[in-house]
């Protein structure tokens, strides 16, 4: 097993002492979520809310990994930035709503039934599941043909996003904007509605779903932008290692991140106070991303 988690270290190009918080911390969370799997006798379902830059994919991964190799427990990790509707779809809400909603990343700019869909085909017995993959520096989906497929069955499912079960915000909260981005695009406050409307509407329907909910909690929405920054020079370091020319693709400079994270900064702030009292297992983060405090506010 050492040589596996030297492995992935490699490759998600993480520090060596990143094998204490796995025994100190994450082991011990899959050994959890390895006795939540028993006792429900089912397919289990466990989100994972972290902001941009959080670690949140990573843990997910490694979940899966580690489930495998301590538990021989089979899990499938899925993110919620797999499910963003296509380029030409958000192009058309944007024509249609709001042209904010052409930037994907809040709620609305999810394929929602297509998540339901694939979470509730991964519960089943048999068969096979296709799991939509998205392309970050095309901004588009990749097609169909270059989707996994998993079999089944599967006994757990991780599913891991920004705004994973965030609460809706209330009308009062919506009143005021959040930074510039909101005060010069969006004056009359009809893009966050409508964004607010979304999670309510079909956002919790999903997470009503999740039996585990895990919070990676990062110590400011300030940390954000450069964790961010940090996640596309891996993107491009990656890319730059697999041959694809990175001219062609859209990858965001420093100031374009800055812009960037502007679109999520009402939901990630209403997320870093509201839900950590409503999640099994929180884990703080400081500014360096390690964990200084963890939690269970509430039992599973």
């Amino acid at each position: 097993m050492e040589k596996t988690l030297q492995d992935f270290l490699m490759t998600h190009r993480l520090p060596a002492s990143f094998l204490q918080t796995v025994d100190d911390w994450y082991l011990p969370l899959a050994g959890r979520i390895a006795k939540h799997r028993e006792a429900a006798g089912r397919t289990l379902l466990v989100g994972i809310n972290g902001s941009q830059g959080s670690g949140k994919s990573t843990l997910s991964a490694l979940l899966v990994q580690l489930l495998a190799e301590y538990f021989d427990l089979k899990a499938v990790s899925l993110s919620l930035d797999d499910f963003y509707l296509t380029r030409a779809a958000r192009q058309s809400l944007a024509a249609q709503i709001h042209p904010l909603l052409e930037t994907r990343g809040v709620p609305g700019t999810h394929d929602i039934a297509l998540l339901r869909d694939t979470l509730q085909q991964l519960t089943g017995a048999a068969g096979d599941v296709s799991i939509p993959r998205f392309d970050k520096a095309r901004d588009d989906r990749y097609p169909q043909q270059a989707c996994d497929r998993v079999p089944l069955p599967c006994d757990v499912v991780l599913l891991e996003g920004w705004c994973l079960g965030t609460p809706v915000q209330s009308d009062a909260a919506l009143q005021e904007p959040v930074n510039e981005m909101e005060a010069r695009d969006d004056p009359d406050g009809s893009w966050r509605r409508y964004v607010n409307c979304q999670l309510g509407e079909h956002y919790q329907a999903v997470y009503r779903l999740l039996d585990v909910w895990i919070m990676l909690q990062a110590p400011s929405f300030e940390s954000v932008y450069r964790w961010r920054l940090e996640q596309e020079e891996k993107l491009a370091a990656i890319l730059s290692e697999s041959g694809r020319d990175a001219a062609q693709d859209q990858l965001m400079s420093a100031p374009q991140i800055e812009i960037f994270i502007k679109y999520y900064q009402r939901l990630t702030e209403h997320s870093l106070r509201e839900l950590p009292a409503l999640v099994h297992y929180l884990f703080r983060l400081d500014e360096a991303r390690q964990i200084v405090d963890y939690e269970e506010p509430r039992a599973v």
